[in-house]
Formats: structure tokens, sequence, C-alpha cells
């Protein structure tokens, strides 16, 4: 498993929210994983979402074995029940029909909604900034934090723009109020052989900085093009990363985890704890 290290830099401090988070005490009656950090200090959250048919537990154990520098994780399960089976696996959104066949243009509405209120309950209740949340998921659980970055995405501008003058809205969207434009975006977002659903269409590109990982044609998994440079239309800053096109969907290897950790450490925050943090990443030897 890839590592990220941490060196200390010079640096002022430069946030005034808690340190230590108060951990979720129930997020729209799912079910879920928290840990905050090993070194008791929670400037960034990672919120795993597993793919179809999986439930949050595997991605419990994967949350704490990244072991990030400064970052809690919350694995959550998916609302809905896979049909027609009888052990527990779980659906981010209905993917069957009535006679058992994938459903081609899912619908993820129910799926956004739920994290939707999620978040809600992370920033009004557990003084979770929107920039420290981190977004990972995988195949059906990736589209769905893809979509839901979009999302809320749109719906902040929005916000903004209601009351607002023609004047100071050019203001706004301009490439020099950037820091503002982040500060109303989610840290990142990682997807794992997880396309968008949807043809995005937003008027201002979202500055949350995209990891797209999947593996090489042949391989199921693997992502058209088209399919990756659909989130460019939604997303400012997107990097694709193929991995070999045997396996499964997800890493399966440190060389395959790198271009992820890699990507973290360029993207989770530092705060100043007895000096400031600057994160490195390297590739442990576990």
């Amino acid at each position: 498993m890839a590592d990220i290290h941490i060196r200390e830099i010079s640096g002022p401090s430069h946030t005034s929210v808690p340190r230590i988070k108060p951990p979720p005490k129930k997020l729209n009656n799912g079910q879920f994983f928290y840990s905050a950090s090993d070194d008791g200090t929670d400037e960034n959250l990672l919120i795993l979402l597993h793919g179809l048919g999986d439930t949050h537990i595997p991605f419990s154990k994967l949350g704490k074995s990244l072991k990030l520098p400064q970052t809690a994780v919350l694995a959550l399960r998916a609302p809905e029940q896979v049909p027609f089976l009888y052990e527990e696996s779980y659906q981010w959104f209905t993917s069957f029909d009535d006679l058992g066949e994938m459903v081609e243009r899912p619908n993820p509405t129910p799926a956004l909604q739920f994290l939707l209120k999620v978040v809600d309950h992370l920033t009004n209740e557990c003084s979770w900034p929107i920039n420290r949340i981190h977004l990972f998921g995988f195949a059906q659980g990736g589209s769905v934090a893809s979509e839901f970055g979009i999302g809320h995405w749109r719906q902040q501008l929005q916000t903004k723009r209601v009351g607002a003058s023609h004047e100071s809205q050019e203001v706004e969207d301009s490439p020099s109020n950037a820091d503002a434009a982040s500060s109303m975006s989610f840290g990142s977002i990682v997807t794992v052989s997880g396309p968008l659903l949807s043809y995005p269409t937003v008027s201002t590109l979202s500055p949350t900085p995209v990891l797209v990982v999947h593996r090489s044609p042949p391989a199921e998994t693997a992502l058209t093009s088209g399919a990756v440079n659909s989130f460019k239309k939604a997303y400012q800053n997107v990097t694709e990363s193929k991995m070999g096109s045997k396996g499964m969907g997800m890493p399966g290897s440190k060389e395959e985890w790198e271009p992820i950790m890699r990507f973290w450490s360029q993207h989770l925050a530092r705060r100043q704890v007895e000096g400031l943090y600057e994160v490195m990443s390297g590739m442990g030897t576990g």
C-alpha cells in the first residue's frame, strides 16, 4: 500500500475550525463507519462510497489502512438494498428493473439527496468546511461522488447568484476570485471506474480537482475517451490515470495506488500543529 509522509515547513496558522471534529451522530438513518485521524488532527475528511452490491465494511477497512495524515475517514453504506439477493448488498440508486435486468439510464437523484443530507450534517453539526471534504468512490459509488460534486457546485453558484447584482456576479465568476470559489467546493474527488451518469451543464466549471481512475482496454471497467472528457465539461482540473487491463476494478497493488496517493498528496490540506506540515507522497513496503 502506498503511504503519504509529511514534513514540517514554516508558515503561519490559517484556520480557526476545531482541530478535532465531533463524530457524526446519525447520517440520514444510514449505516456508516467513522474514524478520526490517527495523528489527532482532523483537517481533512475522506468520504468513501462503495460499488454496486457491496457494503461500507470493506471500505471502512480501506479507509483505516490508508493512514492519510490529518485525515478522518467516513465510509457510507448505500441506502437501498439490491433486490433479488439474500446477502447484504446495497445500491446507491435503482439499478435493476422488475425483470432483474440492468437499468440503462439510472436515476441517481435518491443517492444525491442522501448525500446532501449527510454533508449538511457534517458541515452544520460536525464543523467540517466543505473544501476539507474529499470524496472517493468505486464504480457506482464513483459515479455518485462525481455527480454529487456537480450538483453541489451548481447549487452553490445558484445560492450566490440569488439577490446578487450583475456587476457583483461578474466579479464572483472571475479567475481572481479563485480562492472564494474553492471554498465553495469539495477538496477533491477520486472516481475509480465510475463514469458520469448525465451530461454535465454548468455555467462555471467547478474548481474541485478530480482524478478519474480506470483500467485500460479490453477490461470491462475501461472508460472511453468520451466518458473521461465528460468530466471536463463540469470540472476545471481533471486528471486521468489508467491501471493495467488485468484484475478487478479497484487498484490491487502499490503501483496502482501510487497515482491516487500522489493526487491526495497534492490536494489534502495541512494544519499547523507545532509547525506547518507539507504532505509528501511516498511508497510503503506494506
